[in-house]
């Protein structure tokens, strides 16, 4: 690796000969100038790593000079260096994106940690985060030999989404490898613990917070004193929050970040009824034979969930004025936003936005979308570019000048699955990749968490002999027949239903407006 080159632009310049051989003894290689119009000459003719430039020169100003040197190259860092503490200066440069400011006079240190801040940043922060997880990963792993309780798995879960989130920044890869198997032991451990106790949580009055007892626990005390926007993204994980929760912050000031837990099967057609009724999929067949439909049953399986909703709401005595929208093309949600403020009056508004459903479903249809989101971080990051640019993002400002307290949570989550698990089931067995539902399912022991008996886990049956299966890890199930074909269709693509940290451990964010 060649020298650190730095252009110098300073009318006094042989006043700094101090700084600039203190520069070179570091193992810098500094070019000068005296004015602007030299400044951009030399910049055609040489590549260099970063700019000082003096703000009051003859000739073209610093700004200027500045302004210039954007143009040619955008990417170059310029730090600008000037006698005057006048605030519209400061404001010009920083408007012009300097990746520094100093003010004169400047000693040599100051010159030595702009230049670590902006060309040996990544290095350093990958240095420090590198040996920050070394430490962590020791911890983590003693933790995941004793976590036993819901509350430490979320907490041990979001952790690791840190570590993740952390790690991706910088260019380690072995550090990332070494995460990722942490993640999947982490994954494998937490399978047996909701093989253990799923069942028990439905009579437990230590239970976490489910689909099925979210609105009533959680939504009903923050929606009684405040007009309210509820907004539920499909199939939202955490680190997906955590991707556009800075672009949220721009407008909203969070009050909660809690973690709840999806029902099985994590899927829309359970878990999002689920909320919206506040009962268990097999108190809706019961309940509400009209309205629920089983996985065989033809049409839609979650057109009835404003229903469901004004039944709970009388259930829970709530008197209030209330309004459901589901938004499932970028044509709906326009729509919304654009008529938004004839929601003014309600209490309570509720938004089901399928952007991300549709994002991980189309992932297996669209060779498109398998190129764009190929791996968490992508798929991250698609999520992000996709919500700046959405209506919901429209409707969340409106939201806030309206001042509406708003949530943001989701049904369940999504795991991008890698290894296929052979199942037999006769012809009524359900699609779903991460969950099975039928009678004589043949299956691998080790590979699911199975209910015999799904009333025991208030699931309804289809018929008298059915049972479901629920893939764990990253697994997904695949029939024998055609199995090669089917296997690399849908190996690493985002599939739910199943038991996995990112499909139940789910996010509950309660926001005030700024």
């Amino acid at each position: 690796m060649g020298k650190i080159k730095i252009l110098w632009v300073d009318d006094e310049i042989d006043l700094l000969k101090p700084h600039i051989l203190f520069l070179e003894a570091k193992g810098y290689e500094v070019l000068t100038c005296k004015s602007g119009r030299e400044a951009l000459e030399q910049l055609e003719e040489t590549n260099v790593d970063i700019v000082f430039l003096d703000e009051n020169m003859p000739g073209i100003s610093g700004l200027e000079t500045l302004n210039e040197i954007k143009v040619m190259n955008a990417s170059i860092p310029v730090v600008m260096i000037t006698k005057s503490e006048e605030e519209f200066i400061m404001e010009e440069a920083i408007g012009s994106k300097i990746a520094d400011y100093l003010i004169k006079p400047v000693n040599p240190n100051q010159i030595l940690l702009s230049l670590k801040k902006n060309l040996d940043h990544s290095r350093l922060v990958s240095e420090k985060t590198t040996s920050n997880y070394q430490q962590e990963f020791r911890k983590i792993a003693m933790d995941l030999s004793r976590v036993n309780t819901f509350e430490e798995w979320a907490a041990l879960y979001k952790k690791l989404i840190y570590w993740e989130l952390q790690l991706e920044q910088i260019e380690d890869s072995g550090m990332f490898e070494i995460l990722e198997s942490q993640k999947a032991e982490a994954n494998n451990q937490f399978g047996k613990f909701v093989d253990k106790n799923y069942q028990d949580w439905f009579s437990d009055y230590d239970a976490p917070v489910m689909s099925h007892t979210l609105f009533k626990k959680w939504i009903t005390p923050e929606i009684k004193d405040t007009k309210t926007l509820l907004v539920v993204v499909d199939n939202l994980r955490y680190d997906q929050w955590y991707a556009f929760e800075d672009t949220v912050n721009t407008f909203y000031k969070k009050q909660k970040e809690k973690s709840y837990f999806s029902i099985l099967p994590t899927a829309t057609q359970y878990a999002r009824n689920a909320i919206f009724a506040g009962l268990t999929p097999l108190d809706m067949e019961k309940k509400y034979p009209m309205w629920w439909k089983n996985d065989t049953e033809e049409g839609g399986k979650n057109l009835h969930e404003d229903k469901f909703l004004g039944e709970q709401l009388k259930r829970l005595g709530l008197d209030i004025t209330w309004g459901y929208h589901k938004i499932s093309s970028l044509k709906q949600g326009k729509y919304l936003s654009q008529n938004f403020k004839t929601q003014k009056d309600n209490d309570l508004t509720v938004i089901v936005y399928n952007f991300v459903d549709m994002l991980s479903h189309s992932k297996t249809e669209m060779e498109v979308i398998k190129e764009l989101a190929s791996n968490d971080k992508a798929y991250r990051s698609l999520t992000q570019s996709w919500f700046k640019n959405s209506p919901l993002l429209e409707i969340i400002q409106q939201a806030q000048q309206m001042g509406m307290k708003l949530i943001i949570t989701t049904d369940h989550g999504t795991i991008n699955v890698k290894s296929p698990s052979k199942v037999v089931g006769d012809r009524d067995t359900s699609a779903n990749l991460r969950y099975k539902t039928g009678r004589s399912l043949s299956y691998k022991d080790t590979d699911v968490l199975a209910a015999r008996n799904p009333k025991s886990i208030f699931l309804p049956s289809i018929n008298m002999s059915s049972s479901y299966i629920f893939a764990k890890n990253d697994l997904f199930f695949a029939y024998p027949n055609n199995y090669n074909h089917y296997v690399s269709y849908y190996r690493n693509t985002y599939q739910h239903g199943g038991v996995s940290l990112e499909e139940m451990i789910i996010p509950f964010v309660v926001l005030e407006p700024k």
